[in-house]
């Protein structure tokens, strides 16, 4: 009897973490089309010998605590400037706002861009790029920071989701060039939601 017991207890034990690391791996829309996007081999930043045995990114767990309001402090006619990349290729960007917000009873403050290139694009006139590195970076996230992609709000607030950080694609493959993030959009905090780094095979 006891070792029947054992045996369920083994296998009870097998299935709860079977079912964490699924749900780890694609548990909201985002994350489900997210590495839908990156299977899609028409679609994908991954590498051939990557996408060959990849099953899914590897997420943070849900932090409900980094889903937030933050105030939007636009600045009117800021000047374009030319934003590093991991490449030679320089991104015409602009300071579209000052992003305010709270985690935990600390405030934070983040630049929020607009890309020219962008605002010329069908579709993606309203697009925002925030992207921010946080004290996760090289350890358990990407060491470069993340990305989030943010629409332009009609007032002066915006939802600021960080279950939503993704990773720029040159974490994934070289080849691209990817906007370096300004020293000022640090957030001095361990911001464990989001994409993980990416561990190749």
């Amino acid at each position: 009897m006891k070792n029947i017991l054992l045996i369920c207890l083994f296998f009870l034990f097998l299935s709860c973490n079977s079912g964490k690391k699924k749900s780890s791996l694609g548990l909201t829309e985002f994350q489900i089309e997210l590495n839908n996007e990156y299977k899609d081999a028409s679609k994908s930043p991954l590498k051939k010998a990557d996408l060959k045995n990849f099953t899914g990114l590897e997420f943070f767990p849900i932090n409900e605590n980094v889903k937030v309001t933050a105030h939007l402090e636009r600045v009117p006619d800021s000047d374009f400037f030319f934003m590093k990349t991991t490449t030679d290729r320089l991104a015409e960007e602009r300071v579209y706002g000052i992003l305010t917000f709270k985690i935990e009873g600390k405030e934070y403050k983040l630049n929020i861009y607009q890309g020219k290139q962008l605002m010329r694009t069908k579709g993606f006139q309203n697009y925002l790029f925030l992207p921010f590195t946080d004290k996760t970076n090289g350890v358990s996230s990407y060491y470069g920071g993340r990305y989030m992609d943010l629409r332009i709000p009609e007032g002066d607030s915006i939802e600021l989701d960080f279950n939503k950080a993704y990773n720029p694609y040159c974490a994934y493959n070289e080849k691209f060039s990817c906007p370096i993030v300004p020293k000022e959009n640090h957030l001095d905090y361990e911001m464990k939601a989001g994409v993980m780094a990416f561990k190749k095979g």
